[in-house]
């Protein structure tokens, strides 16, 4: 197929740019900022800005299949940011597939799209989306998923959304360097009672999963296509024992120091406030999302997306880790020389 991957160089995009190109696949990728060492393995590059509708219908042309990586995360900052990035610009990239008769989408989403600040256990797609939202990022990607389903029409637009919790591995620009840097400034605090478990999903997963989705939505459109899909590694875990290992791995020491997640949710509550009304536009040391995702329960079925999609872990939780731990070794090899 000829494929086109937004946010090509993202953590994701790039991961997903490559399993293409390894399996001879032609890949486009749009995005940003400039990325050669892609553009050197194979892929062809368009460098513009999504939330541009006419870039987007001149760019999203002659190609089978849309991957929608590109979105912009966190958990703060003005509604309008995450809203012009996260849904306006999906709403152009609709567009544009539906105008050049792209037939396939596939839309990286995410678990947060279904949390309500309580505990998901063995959570299926059936969870329905939250009546309230704790920051714009889970609001703004569910308004965009919610889109991109609607946008789904057997043999003229095919569309699916994947929802990979927790995307970590080596070379991963956010979690693995967020978890290491609070602990070794030690502000990395076990929030509440340190028993919850996570799913998490390591990047080369979470890459294969999309093009499982693809596949499927190739052979069988009315199989997978229309649906949201939760991808996780397939093995959940404790919470805080993964970031002990994560910190071990990494050379720093990890938390031991307890704050009850009551306490973390009011502070988080307190600075959210403060931080808004002095126009502060870095994010606060804690608010009441990251209280909520750090001391609850996040593990999820997905049976679904194995029977529908296909998919399936190609690397496992202990094979990640060794990999991440030969990783950092090399990094810190290379620094030293």
């Amino acid at each position: 197929m000829r494929v086109l991957v937004t946010g090509c160089g993202g953590f994701l995009g790039r991961q997903i740019v490559r399993q293409l190109l390894r399996r001879n696949d032609s890949v486009v990728g749009i995005s940003r900022g400039v990325y050669p060492e892609l553009v050197n393995e194979g892929m062809q590059h368009v460098r513009g800005d999504l939330t541009d509708a006419t870039f987007c219908q001149n760019a999203i042309r002659d190609v089978d299949a849309v991957f929608h990586t590109a979105a912009v995360a966190g958990v703060w900052g003005p509604w309008e940011h995450f809203y012009s990035i996260n849904k306006l610009a999906t709403d152009h990239v609709i567009a544009a597939c539906q105008a050049n008769h792209v037939r396939h989408l596939v839309y990286t989403s995410s678990p947060s799209v279904t949390f309500d600040s309580q505990h998901q256990r063995n959570l299926d797609e059936s969870a329905a989306y939250p009546s309230h939202w704790l920051c714009h990022y889970p609001h703004t990607k569910a308004m965009a998923e919610q889109a991109v389903l609607a946008a789904h029409v057997p043999d003229e637009l095919n569309t699916v959304a994947l929802r990979p919790h927790l995307i970590w591995g080596d070379d991963d620009p956010h979690i693995i360097p967020r978890i290491l840097d609070r602990a070794r400034r030690g502000r990395l605090r076990i929030v509440g009672d340190g028993k919850n478990q996570v799913d998490t999903v390591h990047v080369i997963n979470a890459a294969a999963a999309h093009l499982d989705a693809l596949d499927s939505l190739d052979r069988d459109p009315s199989r997978g296509g229309g649906r949201a899909y939760f991808i996780a590694q397939d093995e959940p875990v404790n919470c805080w024992d993964w970031i002990r290992e994560i910190c071990e791995i990494g050379g720093v020491t990890p938390p031991t120091r307890k704050i009850s997640y009551k306490a973390a949710y009011r502070i988080g509550a307190v600075l959210e406030s403060v931080y808004r009304v002095l126009g502060r536009t870095h994010e606060p040391p804690m608010t009441r999302f990251v209280a909520a995702q750090l001391a609850k329960d996040h593990y999820f079925d997905i049976s679904a997306a194995k029977e529908r999609l296909g998919y399936h872990v190609r690397i496992s939780m202990s094979e990640g880790l060794d990999s991440l731990r030969q990783s950092l070794r090399d990094g810190h090899a290379k620094r030293d020389q």
